[in-house]
C-alpha cells in the first residue's frame, strides 16, 4: 500500500478511509469482521506485535479478566500511534475517525493496520497482492463542528446495507425508527459504545468527543438529527471538497 505525502502533526485529527482494491469485499463473514476489529487495537503499537503471540496471551489470560481493571493492565501495555476517535466497518471499505499523537504515527498505524489485515486476509483466501487501494484517504478535521459531522457521517455508513439509496427515500417514522434500532445493533461499529451500549469499548479513546457533544445522550440526537436531515450538511460538503 502506498501512503499519502500529507504530513500531519501531533494532535491533527484525520477522517481515513481504505476501500477494498477493485470493490473486493474486505470483511467476508464474522471472523473477518473480528479480526478486523483485532487488528485496529494491537496494530496501534509503536513496538512490533506477533498476532500470534499475542492471541495465545490473550486466551491464556481470557479467566483473569474477570478479576477486575487491575488484570487488565498486562493486555494493553501498547505504545499507541493515535487515538481511534471512531470507526465503521463496511463489507468494501472501512472508516475511521483518528487523531495523530505520535511522529508519524497516522501514516505508522495505516502501514501495520494494512499490512497486518491484508496478510490475514490473503492467507485465508490463498491469494496475493494488495487488498486495499493504493493511497489511502486522509482528510484532515479543522474545526470542532466538522469532527461532529464526520462523527455521524461515519457511523451513518451502515443505512446503506438496508436502504441502498437512503438519503432518497421519503422517510417516515416507520424508517426512522428501523434505522436507528439497526445502528444501535450494528456490531461493527463504534456507535453503541458512544450511546451506552458496550460493544468494543477498548478500541476507542472516547473522552474528546463525548466532551465535545456533551454526553451520550448527545452524539445519539446529534446522529439521528443528521439522519432526519439525510446527511445534508454544508460542513461534510465542505470538507469533502477541499
Amino acid at each position: 500500500m502506498a501512503y499519502r505525502k500529507e504530513k500531519f502533526e501531533n494532535g491533527d485529527i484525520a477522517h481515513v478511509m481504505l476501500r477494498g482494491v477493485e470493490g473486493i469485499k474486505i470483511f467476508k463473514d464474522i471472523d473477518d469482521y473480528y479480526r478486523g476489529i483485532f487488528s485496529i487495537y494491537e496494530f496501534n503499537n509503536l513496538n512490533s506485535v506477533s498476532i500470534y503471540w499475542r492471541r495465545k496471551i490473550l486466551k491464556t489470560l481470557k479467566k483473569r479478566i474477570q478479576r477486575g481493571p487491575s488484570s487488565l493492565q498486562f493486555m494493553d501495555e501498547r505504545e499507541r500511534m493515535v487515538d481511534v476517535l471512531s470507526f465503521c466497518f463496511m463489507p468494501n471499505h472501512i472508516h475511521l475517525l483518528i487523531r495523530q499523537i505520535q511522529d508519524n504515527g497516522i501514516t505508522k498505524f495505516m502501514s501495520k493496520m494494512g499490512t497486518g489485515y491484508g496478510g490475514y486476509f490473503n492467507r485465508k483466501n490463498k491469494r496475493q497482492g494488495h487488498i486495499f487501494q493504493t493511497v489511502f484517504v486522509a482528510t484532515k478535521i479543522k474545526t470542532d463542528d466538522q469532527a461532529r459531522v464526520v462523527f455521524a457521517y461515519i457511523h451513518a455508513n451502515p443505512i446503506s446495507l438496508i436502504y441502498k439509496d437512503w438519503k432518497s427515500i421519503r422517510m417516515g417514522n416507520k424508517d426512522f425508527n428501523k434505522i436507528a434500532e439497526f445502528l444501535e445493533k450494528y456490531k461493527w461499529s463504534s456507535y453503541p459504545d458512544y450511546i451506552g451500549i458496550q460493544n468494543f469499548p477498548s478500541v476507542t479513546q472516547r473522552k474528546f468527543l463525548l466532551d465535545l457533544f456533551g454526553g451520550e445522550r448527545n452524539c445519539k440526537e446529534f446522529v439521528e438529527d443528521y439522519i432526519k436531515n439525510k446527511g445534508e450538511s454544508k460542513e461534510v460538503a465542505k470538507l469533502f471538497l477541499e
